[in-house]
């Protein structure tokens, strides 16, 4: 079955929740980069927490950035969303390695290692909304759970996996996510802290064929949890080579002259779904001669 998420409410509304199965999301992104296990995991963690983050937004045009800078080997990761289920990511080392945690899994929080995570929300406004707060653990779920705590006051338990097959591709790869309201019950959240200490991990939850409405019926099965909307979740990049073109347009005529004059290609890449776009010397020379026509347009 395809990708998607859904959102959920629970204990009369006191509780808001939303599940994603995302296993075609990240391998599409590990094949397109050709990422290492490890990272196939960060990044697939991060893109897996931005579907869920992004259908929170209102507006149909919003988009969510997630941006994790660190001093591990991957050094940064970035994924953008919107409310309509499309997520693209890439990492800035994509083939970075590092050896297994004390556990015998991958070393997400090794290969991130100490950093920050940023949230912009750009809503259409004349400045995106934008929050920082340090990295917890590197382990991108415990960074989410931090950032709504630390940023946005909200309670909130992310988790979040990707599990890896013998071949390195992506096997299974999902998560939930749990918000309390302002005015949630004491008794709900004493009963809700107790559930998620008998909870299987999201990978082992996923192997044994749950979906994510089942996964959250094991979670918030107790409060009465009911599913308000289910969205098809992919990896979508919009990008185009028109949309990369204006990289051209941004050149100076001195600057388009000297790549004409060197009658060699240019190649563009699109850094998130790694689309390589070829510009000719003649596709150049038009871009100069359009650039020549807006000067004398606009002096």
């Amino acid at each position: 079955m395809s990708d998607y998420m859904v959102r959920a409410t629970a204990a009369d509304a006191q509780i808001r929740a939303f599940a994603v199965t995302s296993a075609e999301t990240v391998e599409y992104a590990r094949s397109a980069h050709n990422l290492s296990p490890v990272v196939t995991a960060a990044l697939g963690r991060l893109m897996t927490g931005g579907l869920m983050m992004g259908s929170m937004l209102k507006g149909q045009d919003d988009m969510l950035t997630l941006k994790i800078n660190g001093d591990g080997p991957v050094h940064g990761l970035t994924v953008t969303a919107d409310s309509h289920g499309n997520v693209k990511g890439y990492a800035d080392n994509p083939q970075a390695m590092m050896p297994p945690n004390a556990a015998g899994k991958l070393d997400v929080g090794g290969v991130v290692g100490a950093g920050t995570l940023t949230v912009i929300r750009d809503m259409g406004l004349k400045d995106p909304y934008s929050s920082t707060v340090k990295l917890a653990t590197g382990e991108i779920g415990d960074d989410l759970t931090y950032y709504f705590a630390a940023s946005e006051q909200i309670p909130s338990v992310v988790a979040l996996g990707v599990l890896m097959a013998r071949n390195n591709t992506v096997k299974q790869a999902g998560g939930f996510m749990i918000q309390l309201m302002p005015y949630t019950d004491e008794a709900v959240i004493t009963a809700l802290e107790h559930k998620m200490t008998q909870l299987s991990s999201v990978t082992s939850l996923l192997e044994e064929g749950c979906t994510p409405e089942q996964i959250l019926e094991l979670v918030l099965g107790e409060f009465g949890v009911e599913i308000t909307d289910r969205i098809p979740a992919a990896f979508h990049c919009n990008c185009s080579r028109s949309r990369v073109e204006k990289v051209l347009a941004s050149l100076s005529r001195k600057e388009l002259q000297e790549m004409i004059d060197e009658g060699r290609d240019v190649t563009l890449n699109c850094h998130f779904c790694n689309t390589d776009y070829v510009f000719t010397p003649a596709d150049i020379s038009g871009r100069l001669g359009q650039t020549i026509q807006d000067e004398r347009r606009y002096s």
